[in-house]
């Protein structure tokens, strides 16, 4: 699984030009399932997604969590994630899951960020989406089930 998290101050998707999903202050997440993920990469990866240190404390240092600043998720399903172009100048995204285990493994993700108290709103799985948002900082970060970065 990875991720691409976005610390933002607003962010909304929009679906077939209207609204479908916004929030405030909190993380875009930019979510591509594996060939190889399972349920527990879904739950270890909302679980480091909620935790991670990314948003300022009083002293304008990263020492805050999503929870701990009560911000809210808006997770979109984005499998080019796993586009590998090393070579060529078409992707191949061979490493990605196929529709029915990237679904269900995208949905598990949201329900546990909501388990740990997180807000949730996502995009719609599938559908050709415009994402807005206005990165806080700028603060990007990448996740990697396996590690790779």
């Amino acid at each position: 699984m990875r991720a691409v998290l976005q610390r933002v101050s607003r962010a909304r998707v929009l679906v077939e030009g209207g609204p479908s999903a916004e929030i405030g202050p909190g993380l875009v997440v930019l979510l591509a399932v594996g060939r190889d993920d399972t349920p527990e990469t879904a739950r270890s990866m909302a679980e480091r997604t909620a935790n991670l240190r990314i948003f300022s404390d009083d002293a304008g240092k990263m020492n805050r969590s999503l929870r701990d600043s009560a911000g809210a998720a808006l997770v979109v399903s984005q499998f080019t994630l796993y586009g590998d172009a090393r070579g060529q100048r078409r992707p191949s995204f061979i490493e990605a899951a196929p529709p029915e285990l990237a679904n269900a493994l995208y949905l598990e993700f949201a329900a546990h960020l909501r388990s740990l108290g997180v807000a949730v709103e996502t995009g719609v799985f599938r559908a050709h989406m415009q994402v807005e948002l206005v990165n806080d900082g700028p603060v990007t970060i990448l996740l990697d089930s396996g590690k790779l970065f």
